[in-house]
Protein backbone atom coordinates (compact mmCIF):
# COMPACT_ATOMS: atom_id res chain seq x y z
CA UNK A 1 0.00 0.00 0.00
CA UNK A 2 1.46 3.50 -0.86
CA UNK A 3 0.76 6.99 -0.23
CA UNK A 4 0.14 6.53 4.16
CA UNK A 5 1.92 8.82 6.07
CA UNK A 6 3.62 7.48 8.91
CA UNK A 7 3.07 9.31 12.18
CA UNK A 8 7.26 10.13 12.74
CA UNK A 9 10.62 9.65 11.57
CA UNK A 10 11.48 6.65 14.07
CA UNK A 11 8.44 4.62 12.23
CA UNK A 12 5.95 3.48 14.61
CA UNK A 13 4.13 0.88 12.67
CA UNK A 14 0.94 -1.18 13.72
CA UNK A 15 -0.24 -4.27 13.32
CA UNK A 16 -3.40 -6.50 14.07
CA UNK A 17 -3.97 -10.00 13.99
CA UNK A 18 -7.93 -11.03 12.97
CA UNK A 19 -9.16 -11.62 16.40
CA UNK A 20 -10.33 -8.02 17.15
CA UNK A 21 -9.28 -5.70 13.83
CA UNK A 22 -11.94 -3.12 14.63
CA UNK A 23 -10.00 -1.99 17.84
CA UNK A 24 -6.89 -1.78 16.68
CA UNK A 25 -8.24 0.32 13.69
CA UNK A 26 -9.60 2.64 15.92
CA UNK A 27 -6.07 2.68 17.90
CA UNK A 28 -4.39 3.16 14.82
CA UNK A 29 -6.65 6.41 13.66
CA UNK A 30 -6.15 7.76 17.00
CA UNK A 31 -2.19 7.80 16.51
CA UNK A 32 -2.70 9.10 13.24
CA UNK A 33 -1.69 6.02 10.88
CA UNK A 34 -3.58 2.84 9.41
CA UNK A 35 -2.81 -0.62 10.06
CA UNK A 36 0.21 -2.28 8.34
CA UNK A 37 -1.54 -4.35 5.22
CA UNK A 38 -1.38 -8.29 6.47
CA UNK A 39 -1.80 -11.10 4.90
CA UNK A 40 -3.43 -14.12 7.38
CA UNK A 41 -5.53 -17.11 6.50
CA UNK A 42 -5.79 -20.37 8.12
CA UNK A 43 -4.78 -23.59 6.12
CA UNK A 44 -7.27 -26.38 5.70
CA UNK A 45 -6.26 -28.44 9.09
CA UNK A 46 -6.34 -24.99 10.81
CA UNK A 47 -2.76 -24.06 10.72
CA UNK A 48 -2.15 -20.19 10.59
CA UNK A 49 -0.58 -18.27 8.28
CA UNK A 50 0.56 -14.91 8.21
CA UNK A 51 2.58 -12.15 5.85
CA UNK A 52 3.51 -8.84 6.28
CA UNK A 53 2.56 -6.86 2.40
CA UNK A 54 5.17 -4.15 3.10
CA UNK A 55 9.17 -3.97 4.76
CA UNK A 56 9.00 -3.72 8.68
CA UNK A 57 12.49 -3.50 8.50
CA UNK A 58 13.99 -1.24 10.99
CA UNK A 59 10.27 -0.28 12.52
CA UNK A 60 8.92 -0.08 16.23
CA UNK A 61 6.21 -2.39 16.03
CA UNK A 62 3.17 -2.73 18.01
CA UNK A 63 0.97 -5.81 17.56
CA UNK A 64 -2.18 -5.80 18.42
CA UNK A 65 -4.28 -8.94 19.38
CA UNK A 66 -7.23 -9.56 21.54
CA UNK A 67 -7.57 -13.15 23.00
CA UNK A 68 -11.10 -13.37 22.81
CA UNK A 69 -12.66 -16.85 21.87
CA UNK A 70 -11.88 -19.09 20.28
CA UNK A 71 -8.69 -17.92 22.56
CA UNK A 72 -6.14 -20.37 21.65
CA UNK A 73 -6.03 -19.98 18.00
CA UNK A 74 -5.73 -15.69 18.51
CA UNK A 75 -3.16 -16.95 20.90
CA UNK A 76 -1.46 -18.75 18.34
CA UNK A 77 -1.88 -16.03 15.39
CA UNK A 78 -0.30 -13.39 17.63
CA UNK A 79 3.08 -15.55 18.35
CA UNK A 80 3.27 -16.27 14.70
CA UNK A 81 2.66 -12.58 14.37
CA UNK A 82 5.56 -11.37 16.48
CA UNK A 83 7.77 -14.71 14.81
CA UNK A 84 6.78 -12.74 11.60
CA UNK A 85 8.42 -9.12 12.61
CA UNK A 86 11.43 -10.81 14.15
CA UNK A 87 12.41 -12.76 11.37
CA UNK A 88 11.60 -9.51 9.45
CA UNK A 89 14.10 -7.73 11.54
CA UNK A 90 12.06 -5.23 13.19
CA UNK A 91 13.69 -3.01 15.45
CA UNK A 92 11.71 -3.26 18.26
CA UNK A 93 8.53 -5.89 18.87
CA UNK A 94 5.64 -4.50 21.59
CA UNK A 95 2.97 -6.48 22.15
CA UNK A 96 -0.55 -5.03 23.13
CA UNK A 97 -2.76 -7.32 24.96
CA UNK A 98 -6.04 -5.28 25.47
CA UNK A 99 -6.73 -8.59 27.10
CA UNK A 100 -3.81 -11.23 28.55
CA UNK A 101 -5.37 -14.76 27.96
CA UNK A 102 -4.89 -16.85 30.56
CA UNK A 103 -4.15 -14.35 33.37
CA UNK A 104 -6.87 -15.97 35.90
CA UNK A 105 -3.73 -19.06 36.16
CA UNK A 106 -1.66 -16.96 37.81
CA UNK A 107 -0.82 -19.27 40.48
CA UNK A 108 -1.01 -22.79 41.48
CA UNK A 109 -4.05 -23.45 44.03
CA UNK A 110 -3.41 -27.24 44.45
CA UNK A 111 -0.29 -29.57 43.14
CA UNK A 112 0.16 -30.56 39.71
CA UNK A 113 -1.64 -27.31 38.73
CA UNK A 114 -0.05 -25.31 35.27
CA UNK A 115 0.88 -21.39 35.87
CA UNK A 116 -0.43 -20.80 32.52
CA UNK A 117 0.11 -16.60 33.08
CA UNK A 118 3.73 -17.25 33.13
CA UNK A 119 3.85 -20.04 30.14
CA UNK A 120 2.38 -17.17 27.70
CA UNK A 121 4.43 -14.58 29.04
CA UNK A 122 7.55 -17.03 28.08
CA UNK A 123 5.78 -18.40 24.62
CA UNK A 124 6.03 -14.42 23.70
CA UNK A 125 9.70 -13.63 25.00
CA UNK A 126 10.56 -16.99 22.70
CA UNK A 127 8.77 -15.76 19.47
CA UNK A 128 10.97 -12.10 19.71
CA UNK A 129 8.63 -9.58 21.60
CA UNK A 130 10.87 -6.79 23.71
CA UNK A 131 7.48 -5.59 25.55
CA UNK A 132 4.05 -6.19 26.94
CA UNK A 133 1.48 -3.80 27.14
CA UNK A 134 -1.64 -5.09 28.99
CA UNK A 135 -4.72 -3.53 30.08
CA UNK A 136 -5.90 -4.44 33.75
CA UNK A 137 -4.57 -7.66 34.09
CA UNK A 138 -5.95 -9.96 37.04
CA UNK A 139 -3.36 -9.89 38.83
CA UNK A 140 -0.03 -7.50 39.01
CA UNK A 141 2.01 -10.21 39.87
CA UNK A 142 1.75 -11.35 35.93
CA UNK A 143 4.04 -8.21 35.02
CA UNK A 144 6.79 -10.08 37.15
CA UNK A 145 6.51 -13.20 34.34
CA UNK A 146 7.99 -11.50 31.08
CA UNK A 147 11.58 -11.12 31.16
CA UNK A 148 11.68 -7.56 29.83
CA UNK A 149 9.43 -4.10 30.29
CA UNK A 150 5.81 -4.46 30.71
CA UNK A 151 3.08 -1.37 30.69
CA UNK A 152 0.00 -2.25 32.84
CA UNK A 153 -2.38 -0.17 31.53
CA UNK A 154 -5.91 0.75 33.75
CA UNK A 155 -9.11 1.08 32.61
CA UNK A 156 -10.03 2.90 35.78
CA UNK A 157 -10.16 6.80 34.30
CA UNK A 158 -12.50 5.53 31.63
CA UNK A 159 -14.74 3.71 33.90
CA UNK A 160 -14.55 6.28 36.77
CA UNK A 161 -15.23 9.09 34.63
CA UNK A 162 -18.42 7.78 32.78
CA UNK A 163 -19.97 6.93 36.54
CA UNK A 164 -19.16 10.00 37.69
CA UNK A 165 -20.93 12.06 35.37
CA UNK A 166 -24.11 9.89 35.20
CA UNK A 167 -24.37 8.73 38.70
CA UNK A 168 -21.82 11.01 41.16
CA UNK A 169 -25.11 13.22 42.03
CA UNK A 170 -26.68 10.17 43.98
CA UNK A 171 -25.33 8.56 47.15
CA UNK A 172 -22.66 6.15 46.17
CA UNK A 173 -21.03 2.69 47.33
CA UNK A 174 -18.01 1.00 45.63
CA UNK A 175 -18.82 -2.79 46.00
CA UNK A 176 -15.98 -5.29 45.67
CA UNK A 177 -17.43 -8.79 44.00
CA UNK A 178 -14.88 -10.52 46.60
CA UNK A 179 -12.79 -9.60 49.52
CA UNK A 180 -9.69 -10.21 46.76
CA UNK A 181 -10.51 -7.30 44.65
CA UNK A 182 -10.50 -5.02 47.65
CA UNK A 183 -7.67 -3.09 46.75
CA UNK A 184 -9.37 -2.33 43.05
CA UNK A 185 -12.62 -0.89 44.94
CA UNK A 186 -10.41 1.65 47.03
CA UNK A 187 -8.99 3.01 43.88
CA UNK A 188 -12.67 3.25 42.68
CA UNK A 189 -13.74 4.86 46.11
CA UNK A 190 -10.65 7.32 45.37
CA UNK A 191 -11.83 8.58 42.19
CA UNK A 192 -15.60 8.69 43.33
CA UNK A 193 -14.85 11.27 45.72
CA UNK A 194 -14.47 8.64 48.78
CA UNK A 195 -17.62 6.50 48.08
CA UNK A 196 -18.39 4.23 50.57
CA UNK A 197 -16.64 0.50 50.79
CA UNK A 198 -18.30 -2.83 50.79
CA UNK A 199 -17.36 -6.39 49.50
CA UNK A 200 -19.52 -9.48 48.91
CA UNK A 201 -18.20 -12.49 51.70
CA UNK A 202 -18.35 -15.83 48.66
CA UNK A 203 -17.06 -19.18 48.76
CA UNK A 204 -16.09 -21.04 46.01
CA UNK A 205 -15.66 -24.71 45.11
CA UNK A 206 -12.38 -24.85 43.38
CA UNK A 207 -13.70 -28.27 41.59
CA UNK A 208 -16.65 -26.28 39.83
CA UNK A 209 -15.04 -23.11 38.09
CA UNK A 210 -17.05 -20.04 37.25
CA UNK A 211 -19.20 -20.38 39.91
CA UNK A 212 -19.75 -18.96 43.40
CA UNK A 213 -21.41 -21.24 46.38
CA UNK A 214 -23.22 -18.28 48.68
CA UNK A 215 -23.39 -14.64 48.75
CA UNK A 216 -23.23 -12.07 51.76
CA UNK A 217 -22.97 -8.35 51.99
CA UNK A 218 -20.07 -6.64 54.11
CA UNK A 219 -20.47 -2.82 54.44
CA UNK A 220 -23.48 -0.30 54.22
CA UNK A 221 -25.23 -0.12 50.97
CA UNK A 222 -28.84 0.50 51.95
CA UNK A 223 -30.37 3.70 49.56
CA UNK A 224 -27.29 3.68 47.65
CA UNK A 225 -26.54 2.95 44.34
CA UNK A 226 -24.09 0.72 44.27
CA UNK A 227 -21.39 0.48 41.74
CA UNK A 228 -20.22 -3.31 41.29
CA UNK A 229 -16.72 -3.24 40.23
CA UNK A 230 -14.60 -6.25 38.74
CA UNK A 231 -11.52 -6.90 36.08
CA UNK A 232 -13.61 -8.96 33.94
CA UNK A 233 -17.15 -10.58 33.22
CA UNK A 234 -16.86 -14.52 31.87
CA UNK A 235 -20.31 -16.10 32.77
CA UNK A 236 -21.77 -13.48 34.53
CA UNK A 237 -22.70 -15.97 37.67
CA UNK A 238 -20.50 -14.17 40.63
CA UNK A 239 -21.45 -10.79 39.88
CA UNK A 240 -24.92 -10.90 38.78
CA UNK A 241 -25.88 -13.12 41.87
CA UNK A 242 -23.79 -10.33 44.15
CA UNK A 243 -25.92 -7.71 42.50
CA UNK A 244 -29.18 -9.15 43.30
CA UNK A 245 -27.83 -9.67 46.93
CA UNK A 246 -27.24 -6.03 47.01
CA UNK A 247 -30.80 -5.14 46.18
CA UNK A 248 -31.66 -7.76 48.85
CA UNK A 249 -29.95 -5.60 51.50
CA UNK A 250 -31.62 -2.36 50.76
CA UNK A 251 -29.55 -0.75 47.39
CA UNK A 252 -30.94 1.84 45.67
CA UNK A 253 -29.81 0.55 42.67
CA UNK A 254 -26.62 -1.52 41.04
CA UNK A 255 -24.76 -0.66 38.43
CA UNK A 256 -21.57 -2.96 37.23
CA UNK A 257 -18.61 -2.28 35.71
CA UNK A 258 -16.01 -4.24 34.26
CA UNK A 259 -12.69 -3.92 31.82
CA UNK A 260 -13.10 -7.13 29.72
CA UNK A 261 -16.58 -8.03 28.41
CA UNK A 262 -15.93 -11.94 27.92
CA UNK A 263 -19.71 -12.88 28.07
CA UNK A 264 -19.64 -16.55 27.63
CA UNK A 265 -22.38 -19.11 27.77
CA UNK A 266 -24.95 -17.64 29.86
CA UNK A 267 -23.57 -14.53 30.58
CA UNK A 268 -26.11 -12.46 28.42
CA UNK A 269 -29.15 -14.07 29.77
CA UNK A 270 -27.74 -13.74 33.41
CA UNK A 271 -27.20 -9.61 33.05
CA UNK A 272 -30.36 -9.45 31.30
CA UNK A 273 -32.28 -11.17 34.15
CA UNK A 274 -30.68 -9.50 37.18
CA UNK A 275 -31.16 -6.81 39.57
CA UNK A 276 -28.24 -4.45 37.98
CA UNK A 277 -29.73 -1.42 35.82
CA UNK A 278 -26.75 -1.24 33.84
CA UNK A 279 -24.02 -3.07 32.86
CA UNK A 280 -20.59 -0.83 31.79
CA UNK A 281 -17.69 -2.21 29.79
CA UNK A 282 -14.85 -1.49 27.53
CA UNK A 283 -14.26 -2.63 23.90
CA UNK A 284 -10.84 -4.61 25.11
CA UNK A 285 -12.55 -7.47 23.79
CA UNK A 286 -15.34 -7.72 20.78
CA UNK A 287 -18.89 -8.07 21.63
CA UNK A 288 -21.08 -9.60 18.73
CA UNK A 289 -24.31 -8.16 17.64
CA UNK A 290 -26.14 -10.96 18.80
CA UNK A 291 -24.42 -10.41 22.54
CA UNK A 292 -25.38 -7.09 22.77
CA UNK A 293 -28.21 -6.13 25.01
CA UNK A 294 -30.19 -3.04 26.53
CA UNK A 295 -28.46 -2.68 29.40
CA UNK A 296 -24.59 -3.02 28.49
CA UNK A 297 -22.91 0.34 28.01
CA UNK A 298 -19.37 -0.06 26.13
CA UNK A 299 -16.62 2.44 26.11
CA UNK A 300 -13.52 2.63 23.83
CA UNK A 301 -10.28 1.67 25.18
CA UNK A 302 -8.94 2.90 22.15
CA UNK A 303 -7.57 6.29 23.31
CA UNK A 304 -5.88 5.03 26.46
CA UNK A 305 -3.89 2.36 24.17
CA UNK A 306 -2.92 4.92 21.99
CA UNK A 307 -1.70 7.15 24.37
CA UNK A 308 0.60 4.33 25.93
CA UNK A 309 1.49 3.32 22.53
CA UNK A 310 2.90 7.36 22.01
CA UNK A 311 4.21 7.44 25.01
CA UNK A 312 6.28 3.87 24.54
CA UNK A 313 7.43 5.10 20.95
CA UNK A 314 8.67 8.85 21.89
CA UNK A 315 10.34 7.01 25.26
CA UNK A 316 8.18 8.73 27.05
CA UNK A 317 6.45 7.99 30.28
CA UNK A 318 3.31 5.42 30.41
CA UNK A 319 3.19 5.58 34.12
CA UNK A 320 2.06 9.82 33.72
CA UNK A 321 -0.82 8.33 32.52
CA UNK A 322 -2.48 7.06 35.44
CA UNK A 323 -1.07 9.99 37.80
CA UNK A 324 2.10 8.20 38.77
CA UNK A 325 -0.05 5.14 39.81
CA UNK A 326 0.95 2.03 37.28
Amino acid sequence: MTGIQRTTEKNLMVFTGRAHPELAREVAAELGTELVPTSAYDFANGEIYVRYEESVRGCDAFVIQSHTAPINEWIMEHLIMVDALKRASAKRITVVLPFYGYARQDKKHRGREPISARLMADLFKAAGADRLMAVDLHTAQIQGFFDGPVDHLMALPILTEYVAQKYGDQPLAVVSPDAGRIKVAEDWSHRLGGAPLAFIHKTRDINRPNETVANRVVGLVEGRVCILVDDMIDTAGTITKAADALMADGAKGVVIAATHPILSGPAVDRLKSCAATEVVVTNTLPVSPDREFDKLTTLSIAPLISRAIREVFEDGSVTSLFDGKA
